[in-house]
């Protein structure tokens, strides 16, 4: 029976990439020959950027169409349009969703620059003609694409009211977390470190504080947020599973505002307003948790009772920064950057009498910091009215460190005494890189992006540095670990959104990417290519494939997410990661407000790394190669998601069925099994409603399969026979049968949160309440076998029992917010 379905999944796995080549080369063909015949129409372009009137902040999608002739186009990610028309009398309609449309008369004789502004709210109103007037899901070329407006997602319920980017992303189908509480993404099958995680186009290698239970994104200083799951287009590339694409706010050009928040673990804010009015603007936002400073005195004093001067604590910061400087209504620079750091520390002294006439000090510390800093310098050109280009200079650092130190000294000084001792293990990676970016639109039927760029890697896998002194001995000073690894990834790519008649279109592209590093240079050339059918209307049918090569792994431990996790590039030994994905689905508007899309998608993974059984980033070793194996993945399932976005109440219901299995040649005897993550069920449900301007309210629920993890099934009692061995039975030796053959308990929670505003004299406020895990549900969070002791003659007086441990009981939460 196995072999059975093993030939069919082959059959089935040579069928869909047969057939989904044959829909990129048929993509290829109508993008070369298809819909660039002359017209003899004398046609002229309308071209220009659509702005929030309020704040000049771009509105990224929005559309802009004839209401004639329904050609149209949507604005860039940096809010330029350009529609081809031909000449004579047009009404021109500019729409954003939770904005008033704005039309303009125009009596198109040459090549017209014309900015949109708009303004007004719909939020809470059910207008039939705004949801018509913006795009809809089926007519989109894309699919796997899912997009959440930060309004939305600061309304969503979240654990200690910290609203949050990647738990908001977590609610949409194909997207698993990892465990309770965690911000990391699982993407179809995915790994963490298969998400191209972009802030303004600049990776961000660790997007956790705390742990993992909350995200480095700051919802009070971004525009936009954007997921894609499959069918990638062309111009990203670099990871496997996901791009979630983050875009920072410009500053607003108008007036000056400011917005913030206090709450039970962070206080935030965000001040914004004009350099020049209408030229230069800026915005800076910041955030920090203040749990260190409030405990303080209670830590203190609590080492005080135990005769020592000591301090603890443990804190996480964000900053983000922008300038967008608007020199001439075509060029314009922006200067944004990123800076945040988790730190933990712990520092005692203690001071006794050692003798009738000498004092002793001892000194001890303990720190573990990580942090991400980002940087982005941009440049835009209109070269022409349908030329628009994009030049951009990047830095991103991520690093870690851990270290430990203590110093013993003697008053009056004792050099038989005196000791010094620290230790520091650092990782990071480094990146530069600089790229330019073109999109052509001749006509409305077609959107040519193209572009390349080079991302120069320094990878810093391990260094330990080791001092100490001891007694008036000589000194030890020694740096030891694994070298910096240097490399370049560069890429090209050229891809085509084109509409032919009225009823097809796709997105088709092609990306080559190469690396390379320490003499070894790897290509690839990678077909992508998404497209719809319209059915009618309101129906549409769609299908994707697309090819991903990934040159950076992420050496992962299990467990709670510490982040010594290292990134290290692809080698001889440890070759670049590789996927293909095919999906299939449809997609359908109906009762004018509510949008409907089913998808399937099959996605093969190879080259991927574990730890060999037994290692850890805690094992050492200068070669990191030597401690992982090296296998494949593969992962399929179906997604629902349902969605209204329009009237008093708006939410989605996503759920996703899947299977995702890893294969190692020396993992469980070289047998399949399923991931860690593999999660047969997740389904969640958003709802938000507003009840009037003053009064909003949330609510989500989510139910997922339980987490797949190994136990063992039977124990025995080792053998000491080292050659010092007493020769007595001594360590535990356990059997596992299978990897991950054991299912936790289904996870499940609801999570609800109200709103209350109020317009001040000078402020508007909103008071937030709500609860995390409402019903108190008592989800896994680990295993262990833990020993019991039974009653005196009994059998056995000690026998194992498994254990499950939760993390969070209901956790209500209170927060107050302020603008002005």
């Amino acid at each position: 029976m196995r072999k059975v379905a093993a030939n069919f999944l082959t059959i089935t796995k040579s069928v869909l990439i047969r057939s989904m080549k044959t829909f990129v080369c048929a993509c290829l063909v109508a993008l070369l020959f298809g819909n660039f015949s002359p017209s003899f129409a004398q046609n002229f372009i309308l071209s220009g950027f659509v702005e929030d009137a309020s704040s000049g902040e771009k509105l990224i999608g929005a559309n802009v169409f004839d209401k004639e002739s329904l050609k149209g186009t949507s604005a860039n990610l940096y809010g330029f349009y350009s529609l081809t028309l031909p000449a004579g009398n047009h009404t021109i309609i500019a729409s954003f969703v939770g904005f008033e449309p704005t039309s303009v008369e125009i009596d198109l004789q040459k090549n017209v620059t014309l900015d949109f502004k708009l303004g007004g709210s719909l939020s809470l109103k059910e207008v039939v003609v705004e949801a018509e007037q913006t795009s809809k899901i089926q007519e989109e070329s894309q699919m796997s694409v899912a997009k959440i407006p930060i309004q939305t997602i600061q309304k969503i319920p979240a654990l200690f009211g910290e609203r949050d980017v990647l738990k908001a992303l977590q609610l949409l189908p194909g997207v698993q977390s990892g465990s309770e509480g965690s911000s990391g993404l699982y993407v179809r099958g995915g790994g963490p470190d298969q998400n191209l995680m972009l802030l303004d186009g600049v990776p961000v290698y660790n997007a956790s504080h705390l742990f993992g239970f909350f995200s480095v994104f700051n919802p009070d200083a971004i525009n936009s947020v954007e997921l894609i799951k499959g069918g990638f287009p062309a111009h990203y590339g670099g990871r496997l599973s996901s791009v979630v694409d983050i875009r920072m706010k410009e500053g607003n050009m108008k007036e000056f505002h400011g917005n913030g928040s206090i709450g039970i673990v962070s206080s935030k804010l965000t001040l914004e307003g004009p350099i020049v009015k209408d030229k230069a603007s800026f915005i800076v936002s910041g955030r920090r948790t203040y749990i260190d400073i409030l405990s303080r005195p209670i830590i203190r004093n609590q080492f005080k009772r135990d005769g020592i001067d000591g301090v603890a604590g443990y804190y996480f910061y964000d900053l983000n920064g922008k300038v967008n400087w608007k020199i001439t209504d075509k060029d314009r620079i922006y200067l944004s950057t990123y800076l945040g750091d988790d730190k933990f520390y712990l520092d005692t002294e203690q001071e006794y009498q050692y003798t009738a006439t000498q004092r002793i000090s001892d000194q001890f510390g303990v720190n573990l910091n990580w942090g991400n800093l980002t940087t982005a310098l941009r440049y835009n050109k209109v070269i022409s009215p349908n030329l628009f280009a994009n030049f951009t200079a990047t830095y991103s650092r991520y690093n870690f460190s851990v270290g430990q130190s203590s110093k013993t000294t003697s008053d009056p000084t004792d050099a038989s005494i005196n000791q010094n001792f620290s230790y520091e293990y650092s990782s990071g990676i480094y990146d530069w890189s600089g790229r330019a970016d073109f999109d052509y639109i001749p006509n409305t039927n077609h959107h040519i992006k193209f572009g390349g760029g080079d991302i120069y890697h320094t990878f810093i896998p391990g260094i330990n540095v080791f001092n100490s002194s001891f007694g008036g001995a000589s000194d030890i000073d020694t740096t030891f670990g694994a070298s910096r690894i240097f490399g370049h990834e560069y890429f090209i790519y050229a891809e085509d959104d084109i509409k032919i008649g009225s009823r097809f279109k796709a997105n088709v592209g092609l990306h080559f990417a190469g690396f390379v590093s320490n003499n070894n240079h790897f290509k690839s050339l990678q077909p992508r290519a998404s497209g719809r059918y319209l059915i009618n209307e309101l129906l549409s049918v769609k299908a994707s494939y697309a090819e991903m090569q990934q040159y950076i792994h992420l050496l992962t431990n299990a467990g709670i997410g510490l982040p010594t996790d290292l990134w290290v590039p692809a080698t001889e030994n440890v070759k670049p990661q590789y996927s293909r994905q095919v999906a299939v689905g449809i997609a359908q508007s109906f009762l004018e407000k509510f949008e409907i899309s089913i998808e399937g998608y099959y996605k093969w993974m190879n080259n991927l790394i574990e730890y060999k059984e037994g290692a850890s980033f805690f094992t050492g070793g200068t070669n990191w190669e030597d401690q992982v194996e090296l296998g494949r993945g593969w992962s399929y399932g179906a997604e629902l998601f349902l969605q209204k976005k329009v009237g008093k109440t708006t939410g989605w219901i996503g759920y996703t069925l899947s299977w995702t299995t890893r294969q190692f040649d020396n993992l469980n005897f070289g047998k399949p099994f399923p991931y860690r993550y593999d999660r047969r069920h997740d389904l969640s449900i958003v709802l938000v409603h507003e009840f009037n301007e003053r009064i909003d309210v949330a609510a989500t629920w989510v139910y997922g399969t339980g987490n797949a993890v190994s136990l063992p099934l039977e124990r025995y009692a080792g053998l000491d026979i080292g050659p010092y061995s007493s020769g007595f039975l001594s360590n535990e030796v356990q059997h596992f049968e299978e990897r991950n053959g054991y299912r936790m308990a289904a996870y499940h929670r609801l999570d609800v949160g109200v709103n209350f505003h109020k317009k001040k004299k000078y402020w508007d406020r909103t008071w937030s309440i709500g609860a995390y895990n409402a019903y108190s549900r008592k989800n896994p969070f680990f295993l262990n076998f833990e020993s019991q002791f039974n009653a005196p003659g009994s059998p056995n007086t000690e026998s194992k029992q498994l254990v499950q441990y939760s993390l969070f009981p209901i956790i209500p939460y209170i927060s107050y917010g302020f603008k002005f």
